[in-house]
């Protein structure tokens, strides 16, 4: 089984291929360049280097939402320009499940944080001892209710995001249960989670066809919001 990875969903624009349950290649950046610019140059380096045919890959799996509306469609487009071209299916990945992915086996809590700006984060909770066991599912919430949460489920937490330096002060604050952070290789988005997220779902027939596929926002763009007249 071989599958493509494309996370673009933050400021990390990333491409992998998984293939049998090994990590083939990976390529991410997390630097201030726009996706449109990067993800197909990133998936035709990686294809190169390991002499990869596309046609050869069983599947695309994208991060799927939620993050950058922008970095989301530029994702989103690729992933649905390649599975039309290649009459592949494709695989939607929750951002923030694979985010939680990255810590596969960690004991006690994951809370994975994007920055959502007004204080708020997009995040879960999470097991990852047996796997994927969702607490709860991803959301848009205020980062103080969040503390409130975790400090209610009274377990030991590990924070990873780029939600945790903007609030980091807060969780050191108001959060009263043990805490750690997730260390620089594991604690942002990673095309390598989606892909290896998006084998398991891929085994599990959870596919979709390319013009199937579209992102989860979960709260609308600050555009629409200035347009229907909603509180910033």
């Amino acid at each position: 089984m071989k599958i493509l990875g494309i996370e673009s969903s933050s400021l990390v624009a990333s491409a992998a291929i998984v293939t049998d349950d090994i990590l083939t290649a990976e390529y991410t950046v997390n630097f201030k360049k726009t996706h449109s610019q990067t993800l197909l140059p990133m998936i035709d380096e990686i294809v190169r280097m390991t002499e990869t045919e596309l046609e050869t890959i069983d599947a695309i799996a994208v991060s799927g939402g939620p993050g950058s509306f922008t970095g989301l469609r530029i994702g989103s487009a690729t992933a649905k320009g390649l599975g039309l071209a290649l009459k592949k299916p494709l695989i939607h990945i929750p951002t923030v499940d694979a985010m939680a992915w990255n810590l596969w086996g960690a004991r006690g809590l994951v809370c994975p944080i994007m920055d959502a700006k007004r204080n708020q984060v997009y995040t879960g909770i999470y097991r990852m001892e047996n796997g994927l066991e969702a607490v709860k599912e991803q959301c848009a919430m205020d980062m103080g209710a969040l503390a409130e949460e975790l400090n209610g489920l009274g377990e030991p937490v590990i924070f990873l995001g780029d939600g945790v330096p903007v609030y980091k002060e807060i969780i050191e604050e108001c959060v009263k249960v043990p805490v750690a952070f997730a260390p620089a290789h594991l604690n942002r988005q990673r095309a390598a989670a989606v892909a290896a997220l998006g084998a398991i779902y891929f085994a599990e027939g959870k596919t979709e066809t390319a013009a199937e596929h579209g992102p989860d926002y979960l709260r609308k763009s600050q555009a629409e919001r200035e347009r229907l007249g909603e509180s910033l």
